[in-house]
């Protein structure tokens, strides 16, 4: 047998269909990962002098920024910027790649930001913190035109009430999964001094992921134990009556309602009401069909960036 018929009878092999595989899988996350921004870390002072440790992923040149915020229970890193696998569901990692200067934080507590000498968050100190931090990010990139806010679950509470007590600071702002009707007051919550400080869970981690073949199972799990790496120990709020400061008639910067069509946590005659009092007419309201309240972890995640991208250049047009 010639050589050359030796060397297509091995191609036809098994083992060579494999090996090629192998071989092409390589190359392109080696291809994928040159063109990656780098994720740094770094820490930044509040006006208390307590640091909340900040990511960033900043390509060339980028033409936007913006800061992620993430929710109730699980930090920046495992809500952000997860590898699960060959699966890449980094928000971070997705948006650079398209010329943002993408900033996520650790709130107080959570990852590798410690509490402050309380034990507690409150919604005013998070917005104070969050517009601290758009200082110092706005510094690091004059020449761009402010900071985009995207809030995720109990993050958009925090995004949202930071575009209402220090709008000057926030570009646009982007609530996901936004969680509450801002019609209904709340009262100020736990009320004792000592913090619970309880432990989360392996279900709670998991509980947001309820749409069957919109991820895979390795990346549940990748996630879940992303977050419990990260956040061993549920973060405590209270002085929650000032969550009633939320007004969308007091949101003077464009807003992007995003939301999923099966998210649990959606109240859609609420967030109607939220809408239509919203100040700035520059507006869009966007629902991600066979998506859930973990949908940018998920297979509706590039249509989520794509709401994100597209909301940002079409206020900037």
């Amino acid at each position: 047998m010639s050589n050359k018929l030796s060397f297509l009878y091995f191609l036809s092999t098994p083992f060579a269909v494999k090996l090629v595989g192998l071989i092409l899988i390589f190359f392109s996350l080696m291809i994928e990962g040159l063109g990656a921004a780098e994720l740094n870390e770094y820490r930044v002072t509040m006006d208390d002098e307590h640091q909340l440790v900040m990511y960033s992923r900043i390509p060339d040149n980028p033409r936007e920024v913006i800061l992620l915020i993430h929710g109730r229970t699980w930090s920046a890193l495992p809500d952000f910027d997860l590898m699960a696998g060959n699966e890449n569901l980094s928000m971070m990692q997705a948006l650079a790649k398209q010329g943002f200067a993408v900033y996520a934080v650790d709130l107080r507590g959570y990852g590798k930001t410690p509490r402050d000498e309380s034990g507690w968050n409150t919604p005013n100190r998070a917005a104070k913190d969050v517009a601290i931090l758009l200082d110092d990010i706005n510094q690091r990139h004059p020449e761009l035109a402010g900071t985009n806010v995207f809030g995720w679950s109990y993050g958009s509470m925090v995004a949202m009430l930071t575009a209402q007590r220090y709008p000057d600071k926030v570009k646009t702002l982007i609530l996901y999964g936004f969680p509450i009707d801002t019609t209904e007051k709340r009262d100020n919550g736990p009320n004792h001094l000592v913090p619970p400080r309880k432990k989360t869970t392996a279900q709670a981690a998991a509980e947001d992921f309820i749409l069957p073949g919109t991820i895979s199972k390795a990346a549940i799990d990748a996630y879940v134990s992303a977050s419990l790496a990260a956040d061993p120990i549920r973060m405590d709020w209270n002085q929650l009556a000032q969550w009633n400061q939320l007004d969308g008639a007091k949101v003077t910067v464009p807003t992007l309602l995003l939301q999923a069509e099966a998210d649990p946590y959606v109240n859609w005659d609420a967030d109607a009401v939220l809408f239509k009092r919203l100040a700035n007419q520059n507006k869009q309201w966007v629902v991600l069909a066979n998506a859930d309240h973990a949908a940018l972890l998920e297979t509706a995640r590039f249509r989520l960036y794509d709401a994100v991208i597209n909301f940002v250049e079409w206020t900037s047009k």
